[in-house]
This record gives C-alpha cells, structure tokens and sequence, in this order.
C-alpha cells in the first residue's frame, strides 16, 4: 500500500467511524483530527468521492521550467522506440540526433507520462501496437521478448486460455511404513488454476507420463480443449533423450509441446510451487494428524477429495478467477478457446 492509499485510507476510517459512532466530536477525539477537518472531508467525499480524499500537491507547475514541446515528443518517442534504454542512454541518443535534453530532464518527462519505469514503457509500447499496429522494430522485440522471460523467471506465467499452458511437478510427500517413498506428480492448467494430482511410489518419467495420460488429458478431452503446452523443470522424469525418454516419447505422441523452465530458478515453476505449499499446509499436515494410513489407495482416495473441493467449492482471488472457483473460471473460458481456434 502507498502512502497515498494510506492517508486516503486513513480519511476514510474517520468518516466511517463517525457515522458508526453517531458522534462526530468522539470520532474525531479517537484518530486525532478536528471537527473542520471532519467536516471539510465529509464534504470533498460527497462531491468527489474518494477522489476528494487524496492528498493533493500544493506545488504549481511552471511551465516556464519545462522543455519545449519538440524535445518533449522526441524524448517520448524514444521512449517506445527503444523502450529498454535509461535516462542516461537516452540522453546520448537523442543528443546524437541533435535533441538536446539532460538525463535528469528526460526522467522528468518520463514521470509526467508515467512512463519512469521500463515495465510501464513497455505496457505503454504494447498498447500502441494493439491500437495502431504495425512492425516493431529489433530493439522493441528484443526488449518485450526479454520482459517476458524476466516475467517467467518470477513465477509470472503468460496464459491466453485453458489448455494453452500446463504446468507439472513432482512433489515429495514422505515416507509411509509399509508402502515406502510417496511422490505427487501434480498437474495445473496455469490460466484457471485448475488442478490435478496422482500419489506413486517412485520418480520416473513413466510416472510423469502416466499422470498425464491416466488423469490430465482425459480431462481436456471431455471438456473438448486441446492442453498445447506443458511446463516443467529439468527432473530427470521430464528431460532426457528425444528418442527413448518415456516422457517425452508420450508428449510426442500427444502433440503437447514441452518448454522447460530455465535453469536454476525453480520460481519459474512457482504456480506448482505455491499450490504444493497450500496441499501441504491444508492438506497433508491434516490428514496425517487425523488418520493412519496403510495403503497408498487410501491417501489417494482422501487426496482425491480435497482435490474436488479445491477446484470445484474453493473460491480463488488470483488473476482470472476473481472470486470464482478453478473450475467455473476453465468453463466460463472455454470461448476464448473457441475464439483463438477461429483466428487461428
């Protein structure tokens, strides 16, 4: 939260206290403001809304002190133009060009058009190639193509529908007396976070082969969508060679394109990550606690259960869901599917 949203905040826990309370002077006595200062509040809030409660400079620009329009349209088409160079760099460019401007001045024209960051260049340059069109240039290219896989490499996963990207992962539960080693491979459809997930006693590519042909694209072929692609680390029961590797023999059968994360960063992988962190917490420490099991068959019937409630009765806030279960959101999203088939 930033200090803005704080103060904002922070008016607004005023106004609610006072109208709860019924008592002005006690709300105001209670978080240290005075009564003009409540009611001033209470009146931008009724004319502006939250708007009126934000703190707003008592600075008035100058115009006087900024560059003159020319420069200012030259140091923001530079902006776009090479989107992933500093102020610095920028500076030397555009002096090259005979656009005289200090770095310290291209960061100011930056900030007024929000634009001070390389994330926000490169949202504002998508933007302008989504509205107009036409070619980027190899600089454009090479800076979005580079903010993608920075993206990747922090668990940010591009998805466009379901089915277009899974990701697997081999998660070790323990040891149980009688059985021996347990491992999960488990499996999500990263734009729905819908989830699966199958107990073995071993780690390899025979069992990351058989959780995709026993649970995973059984699923897609009933809900009628085609799993593209499918994410995993460098595991030996992933990667190995072309030719007599059981996992990547199957996906060659499947169709099912294989893009493994980048080397020594496992957060490339973080969806998985993150849900074997939530399975073990709400999941697992339970159910060991709860019962003895013998028998893997029993672990995965109770696994099997909580799986269902995830995706079907648990509400998720993440990007997509918004509040609607892994399930409703791969259904609801079944359009763009449609839709990506069509332009295809």
């Amino acid at each position: 939260m930033t200090t803005q949203e704080k103060v904002t905040k922070g008016k607004l826990n005023l106004l609610e206290l006072g109208s709860y309370l019924g008592n002005v002077s006690e709300a105001c006595r209670t978080l240290g403001y005075s009564r003009d200062t409540f009611y001033r509040l209470k009146k931008q809030y009724e004319e502006r809304g939250l708007e009126g409660l934000r703190e707003l400079s008592r600075r008035v620009p100058n115009p006087k002190n900024r560059v003159a329009a020319e420069v200012e349209q030259a140091v923001l088409a530079m902006a776009l133009e090479l989107p992933a160079h500093g102020q610095v760099r920028v500076s030397s460019k555009l002096a090259e060009r005979g656009v005289m401007i200090s770095p310290a001045g291209v960061r100011c024209v930056w900030q007024r058009h929000g634009l001070e960051t390389m994330a926000k260049r490169l949202k504002a340059l998508e933007a302008k190639v989504a509205a107009e069109g036409g070619v980027l240039t190899e600089a454009q290219i090479q800076a979005l193509e580079n903010a993608r896989q920075e993206r990747e490499a922090h668990g940010e996963i591009e998805t466009e529908h379901p089915g277009y990207l899974g990701a697997q992962d081999t998660f070790y539960v323990g040891v149980m007396k009688g059985v021996g080693r347990i491992y999960q491979q488990t499996f999500i459809d990263t734009y729905s976070r819908y989830a699966d997930a199958k107990l073995y006693t071993a780690r390899t590519a025979i069992t990351a082969a058989d959780m995709l042909n026993d649970r995973v694209l059984p699923f897609f072929e009933a809900e009628d969508v085609a799993l593209l692609r499918v994410l995993t680390d460098r595991g030996t029961e992933y990667c190995g060679s072309a030719d007599r590797h059981e996992y990547q023999l199957y996906l060659a059968l499947a169709d099912v394109e294989h893009t493994r994360t980048r080397a020594k960063r496992p957060q490339s992988n973080g969806i998985c990550e993150r849900f074997h962190k939530t399975q073990l917490t709400e999941f697992y420490q339970v159910a060991f606690r709860k019962k003895i099991y013998t028998t893997l068959e029993e672990l995965q019937e109770d696994l099997d259960t909580w799986m269902w409630e995830y995706n079907h009765q648990r509400a998720h806030s993440g990007p997509r869901c918004d509040g609607k279960t892994p399930y409703s959101t791969f259904q609801e999203a079944k359009a763009l599917v449609r839709e990506k088939l069509i332009s295809a």
